[in-house]
């Protein structure tokens, strides 16, 4: 029984090693326009399609941003954030349980030296330590999903804060997806929105510095006290 469960673990880990080194070598000629074309001719179920390549898709290493903007393109700022924030918490979850129950050894290889700094940072902070990786972006997206299953933290904090701090990326990459396709097509209004969405992308990049700016300030208080 323990030798089959070994070998499963073991073709388990094969099996992801090679879709992602795939999905990697794919990727570097698919554009988040010649997604949104292919998921449209699903009809009423390219949001279902979108949902399900956007999971399995962060779990292999696709681009998030270029699924990200497929998804503001096709369905519209509103409906698109809230697919892609779904779509890619369903990922990093999955990504999270394949780290904890199946590829430990190969994640911890791959994080080296930047896994103990999540380890202790989780055990320190618990959920806001997940939060502040989700909002300043310390770690690559995809990598991270996995060496945060290798922490202690509980999956069910996770996951919420994973789903909450993902959601001003969300909203400026869908945006902007969103202005592109309007762009293209000569919509309504471009200038105003064009110049939403370089805003909002102005938010989220300046965002890490107040988060580390209030960081800090706390990191005070605690030393003083």
């Amino acid at each position: 029984m323990k030798k089959s469960k070994h070998l499963f673990r073991i073709i388990g880990l094969i099996f992801l090693i090679a879709i992602i080194g795939i999905t990697l070598w794919q990727s570097k000629s698919i554009d988040a326009e010649a997604i949104a074309q292919r998921i449209e001719d699903f009809g009423p179920l390219a949001w279902l399609v979108f949902m399900l390549l956007y999971a399995v898709g962060t779990v292999f290493f696709f681009p998030g941003s270029v699924l990200t903007l497929a998804g503001g393109a096709l369905f519209g700022p509103v409906l698109g954030t809230f697919l892609n924030l779904t779509s890619a918490t369903i990922g990093a979850a999955l990504a999270f349980i394949v780290a904890r129950y199946l590829a430990s050894e190969w994640v911890e290889e791959k994080t080296g030296g930047r896994l103990k700094q999540l380890k202790e940072g989780v055990e320190k902070e618990g959920w806001r330590f997940v939060a502040f990786v989700r909002l300043v972006p310390l770690f690559p997206f995809n990598l991270l999903n996995y060496a945060l299953g290798l922490t202690r933290i509980r999956f069910v904090h996770y996951l919420l804060a994973t789903y909450v701090c993902m959601l001003p990326g969300a909203l400026a990459y869908t945006y902007l997806g969103y202005a592109g396709r309007e762009a293209v097509g000569g919509g309504e209004g471009l200038i105003q929105k064009a110049m939403l969405a370089l805003a909002l992308l102005a938010a989220v990049a300046f965002l890490p510095r107040i988060i580390r700016h209030f960081r800090k300030l706390d990191n005070q208080n605690d030393a003083v006290e």
